[in-house]
């Protein structure tokens, strides 16, 4: 059963991932995605591309859906996967879904997850970002060629998913679970109290 909040939420996003655990907070809110450039300073840290790209998506939805969106709180959230110096987004295809999982199987990662939010009444903007490090299994290129031919790595920064099968190329993490998936909640539900949106 969904809370009613005092604020209009709006969700930039189209990920099916970020919408669910939206709606584990209990609630009631909007999704609008964004349609955004993601495109980033190569010599850019990790963390702030994430925090750029998210402040972007709700700066997008801010702009593209004016009338839609006054006195709400924009949500906007961005993943992205780090292995040494290299960012991985989403792969383009199967072929550079194996690649990106070729390099990061027997290795430690982090993973990176910035989160936006936007008062459209106030123009009040936060915006932050968590990190957590991911440990992935060795896998033989017959488990990658498998994986990938599940369609799942399509859309997910990495290539894999932690919350669906790919959580069985995870040797264990060291961090927030939920910035792996793409919205660490927790981070959110202390950005959302300084709207005045109480979670619990």
């Amino acid at each position: 059963m969904n809370r009613e909040s005092t604020r209009r939420l709006i969700l930039a996003s189209a990920s099916p991932r970020r919408k669910e655990l939206m709606t584990s907070l209990q609630l009631e809110f909007e999704v609008l995605p964004s349609d955004t450039d993601e495109s980033v300073p190569e010599h850019w840290s990790p963390e702030q591309m994430v925090k750029e790209l998210a402040l972007r998506k709700a700066v997008a939805v801010q702009h593209n859906h004016t009338a839609q969106v006054t006195n709400a709180v924009i949500i906007g959230s961005d993943t992205i996967v780090v292995l040494d110096e290299r960012v991985f987004g989403k792969p383009r295809d199967d072929n550079e879904a194996v690649e990106m999982l070729d390099a990061l199987q027997g290795r430690s990662h982090y993973v990176y997850t910035g989160v936006a939010c936007i008062d459209t009444f106030t123009g009040v903007t936060r915006v932050e970002y968590r990190r957590t490090l991911v440990h992935m299994k060795p896998l033989t290129p017959s488990k990658i060629q498998s994986y990938v031919l599940s369609g799942e790595p399509a859309d997910k920064a990495g290539a894999y998913a932690i919350q669906g099968l790919g959580s069985v190329l995870i040797d264990k993490i060291e961090g927030c679970y939920f910035t792996v998936v793409g919205l660490p909640v927790s981070l959110l539900s202390d950005m959302l109290e300084q709207f005045g949106v109480q979670i619990i």
